[in-house]
């Protein structure tokens, strides 16, 4: 699977430029969407700057990172032991196709930026696995840049698409229509659709 990485800090955490730039953008939905309390699963982590991000809007949440790159797994560690942070587990090392996952229960399911990176099986695998997991009404919440009625949204996002499927034709942007009706298929109601900055979307499902 592709990572956006960034750069290698001295200390051997991962930066990305792009995690910093959202980070807060998303955050003002998931004060939105998520439950007062319970357990958020992130899938596909990365460097860990998001989850440190959001555990910190939301303490009285428990935040459980994973990831399935070693290295990834690492920086978030290290970003761990860097802020001390109570409600924020250590990394898990799951690969989201590998069901059943290493946990048994979540509240809440965040996946930013992933399923454009990763063959379309593990989108469906994604939306198997949070299923197992989440309660009724329990909150998926996906991230990224998509194709909406059959196009792209932008030009930006055509050559971003155009250079992903040059790197491994299996993958590439997502039809929104086709992840909304997998999700159906797999038991999610889309609950919302909202732009985002960079032409990217936060989709919103609950598990019925």
């Amino acid at each position: 699977m592709l990572r956006q990485r960034g750069e290698k800090l001295a200390d051997g955490r991962w930066n990305s430029p792009s995690a910093e730039r959202n980070k807060d953008p998303i955050l003002g939905v998931l004060r939105q969407v998520l439950p007062a309390q319970g357990t958020v699963l992130e899938i596909a982590s990365g460097t860990g700057q998001h989850i440190v991000h959001f555990a910190k809007a939301f303490p009285q949440l428990a935040w459980q990172p994973s990831d399935a790159d070693a290295e990834m797994r690492e920086s978030i560690g290290l970003r761990l032991q860097t802020e001390r942070l109570a409600n924020v587990k250590l990394p898990l090392d799951l690969n989201v196709t590998a069901l059943p996952w290493p946990m048994h229960r979540a509240e809440a399911v965040v996946c930013i930026n992933m399923i454009h990176v990763a063959p379309w099986p593990a989108t469906q695998a994604l939306l198997d696995g949070a299923r197992a997991l989440l309660p009724p009404q329990g909150v998926l919440f996906l991230y990224g840049p998509y194709r909406r009625f059959g196009g792209h949204t932008s030009l930006s996002n055509e050559r971003f698409d155009a250079d992903l499927r040059a790197q491994n034709p299996a993958w590439g942007l997502r039809d929104l229509e086709a992840v909304s009706e997998a999700a159906a298929f797999a038991g999610f109601a889309l609950a919302e659709i909202m732009d985002m900055p960079a032409n990217n979307f936060s989709l919103v499902f609950r598990r019925t």
